[in-house]
């Protein structure tokens, strides 16, 4: 798709008088306020849909946030049923609007969720890094891009190095948004529950789950901060297991707004979790 770039746009808008919101980039969530606040610098105005602490995958838009999507120079959005509010609302954009997920090979799901896809592409750095090249050139940066794109390619680097000689391949997460990231490391999700954190697995699936988990010796079930960690209490609990964060990078908590996380930092933070989970050398 080809974007018209931003610093047109707004020369143009300053040339007729308009305003600086009409320019403006809506987001639908963290990852890409991320990514196009890191490339597009602190001139220019993002709007991230999803606020801090909330769960992106519901969100339902006021009408005024519907009216912003709808007058956006350029909105960045996922598609396949991510956000089915944001995804009606950029069918009216008049500006550009980009789903990141489009040119990409998605995974598919598997059993119950046959017919759906998987979006979470961010959690893989080189999938990520490929959005992140789409989101410069729609911003006219391509060189804050490429910058960005080699700290990714630096993060690339130290997930194969530390998952590389591990003792353990499996690990068990309350949602099962880590696939991309699994895939690209070698590594095995077992999830609680699906590709939507607010599904309600039934007591017969909790229960096979507590037994596979004392099978595979694992020590460890991860929950995410946004969603509940019930599920992954009652789980852990019946197998003999602890928990601890493994973080979808769906939104940042109050906490990690407040102390400066970054998509870059909690990404390190989840290496770190592997590795001691999975016993890696």
């Amino acid at each position: 798709m080809r974007i018209v770039l931003v610093f047109l746009v707004a020369a143009a808008l300053a040339a007729c008088g308009g305003s600086g919101g009409a320019s403006q980039v809506v987001v639908a969530f963290y990852p890409l306020a991320f990514a196009a606040q890191t490339v597009g610098g602190p001139g220019l105005h993002v709007r991230n849909l999803t606020p801090t602490g909330a769960e992106p995958h519901d969100i339902e838009l006021t009408p005024s946030e519907v009216a912003a999507v709808q007058k956006a120079h350029l909105v960045l959005y996922l598609s396949h049923g991510f956000q089915p509010a944001l995804e009606e609302a950029v069918r009216g954009a008049q500006g550009k609007h980009i789903d990141v997920l489009q040119g990409l090979n998605l995974r598919a799901g598997v059993g119950d969720e046959a017919g759906k896809t998987d979006p979470h592409v961010w959690l893989d750095p080189v999938l990520y890094s490929r959005i992140v090249t789409r989101i410069g050139a729609a911003l006219g940066k391509p060189r804050a891009a490429a910058a960005l794109d080699a700290k990714l390619a630096v993060l690339d680097r130290e997930y194969r190095a530390g998952l590389r000689d591990c003792a353990r391949r499996t690990f068990v997460t309350s949602h099962a948004a880590f696939g991309y990231l699994a895939a690209r490391y070698g590594l095995h999700q077992v999830a609680i529950t699906g590709l939507d954190p607010q599904a309600e697995p039934s007591a017969q699936r909790l229960a096979s789950l507590s037994q596979l988990v004392r099978r595979l010796g694992t020590r460890t079930v991860f929950f995410e901060r946004l969603v509940s960690p019930k599920l992954a209490e009652t789980v852990a609990r019946e197998a003999g297991a602890k928990t601890a964060v493994l973080d979808p990078i769906e939104g940042l908590t109050p906490a990690e707004s407040s102390s400066g996380a970054t998509y870059l930092s909690l990404m390190r933070q989840n290496l770190r979790e592997l590795r001691t989970t999975l016993r890696c050398r």
